[in-house]
């Protein structure tokens, strides 16, 4: 079997090294005479699974004591409703960086909950660009600020992180997470949804600074409560096991080929390929992101007429390269390229579309 480069944007292209081993231990995970999915969640087989993954990504990450792990079901925009009703007494004002859709669906899931402030938005401009600093609006009081670290649909990304002082600091890493080095104690708390960089869909990274777990917030059920999380260690009930066994895969492959470092090195080769296929094809391609703020994990571009928009996606699928359909938002295309898409898809790639532009340029 040929396996393709998939450029989807989540849920994306994972490795092919960790989808063999998955496939090994399907039927009989390490000698024990059953999958790891078919194992309870309490037994000593997926403690150990459960533990050896939080302790790997505490390397990669170099996440301090005090901060506390969590592995949790569900998506990232399940965390951004908890996130309000976790740490924000109710009406508490709340600031928010909107610079693209994921920014704008942070912002929706808190509005029943508390006073929410837009502290700047870029979509004036297109989200095609991050608001200065100098210009951003904070509150002094409030509960925290938020921004979205990568927006997967608009390829806009903050190259630096957001100084906002004694207020704590909420960032939303779904699809830019262990692709760099990243100081975690600038941050109050960090989530990300699994399926971009850490491992297959279904399963949420919630990394939270003890200090704040003692806030009050507002009245919810157990489940809904991340202090509860902590104390039961991300099984208050049952946890997508498979999911959170895959992930943890991903984080040993990741240790394997040299942690973070080395794939922030990767990242940077592979998006600078991108960028300068698309920059230096004379308009045939387009790439519309302010060069200060392209994203490294996603890229969108356009072709100079949309007619041969069609015919881009068929012969690039026939030479093994797929997924490369804009989202509906954009239209165009979009190339994603995380940690698990070798820089061999993304020149196979730019090869393809500087051939493409030879025959129809």
């Amino acid at each position: 079997m040929s396996r393709a480069y998939n450029f989807s944007a989540g849920p994306a292209t994972l490795p092919e090294t960790v989808l063999q081993q998955a496939q090994a231990e399907l039927l009989d995970w390490h000698g024990v005479g059953a999958s790891i999915v078919e194992l309870s969640h309490r037994g000593p087989e997926f403690l150990q699974v459960a533990q050896e993954a939080e302790a790997d990504l505490r390397t990669l990450m170099s996440i301090p004591q005090d901060y506390a792990v969590l592995f949790l079901q569900g998506g990232a925009t399940t965390q951004q409703a908890l996130i309000a009703l976790n740490f924000a007494a109710p009406g508490q004002t709340v600031d928010y960086a909107v610079t693209g859709h994921w920014g704008k669906t942070a912002l929706k899931q808190v509005k029943p909950y508390v006073d929410a402030k837009v502290a700047a938005n870029g979509e004036a401009g297109g989200f095609r660009d991050i608001p200065a600093y100098g210009q951003w609006q904070l509150s002094k009081d409030a509960a925290y600020v938020h921004y979205t670290a990568n927006e997967t649909i608009h390829g806009v990304e903050f190259r630096d992180i957001p100084d906002t002082g004694d207020v704590p600091l909420v960032g939303d890493f779904s699809s830019s997470i262990v692709s760099e080095p990243l100081d975690v104690s600038k941050f109050g708390i960090l989530y990300a949804g699994a399926q971009k960089n850490l491992g297959p869909v279904g399963v949420s990274v919630v990394i939270v600074r003890r200090d704040l777990l003692e806030r009050a917030g507002q009245p919810r059920a157990e489940i809904l409560d991340y202090r509860a999380h902590v104390k039961g260690e991300s099984m208050l009930n049952t946890p997508p096991t498979w999911n959170w066994y895959l992930a943890g895969l991903v984080f040993k492959w990741m240790i394997a080929q040299g942690g973070v470092s080395e794939f922030a090195q990767r990242n940077a080769r592979k998006s600078a390929l991108l960028y300068r296929t698309i920059d230096e094809s004379g308009g045939f391609y387009r790439n519309e992101v302010a060069a200060g703020a392209r994203s490294r994990m996603n890229v969108p571009f356009f072709l100079k007429d949309e007619a041969l928009d069609k015919p881009f996606l068929k012969e690039a699928e026939a030479a093994g390269l797929i997924s490369l359909k804009g989202h509906r938002a954009l239209g165009g295309m979009r190339a994603s390229i995380y940690n698990a898409m070798p820089e061999e898809g993304v020149q196979a790639l730019a090869d393809f579309m500087r051939d493409f532009q030879n025959r129809n340029g």
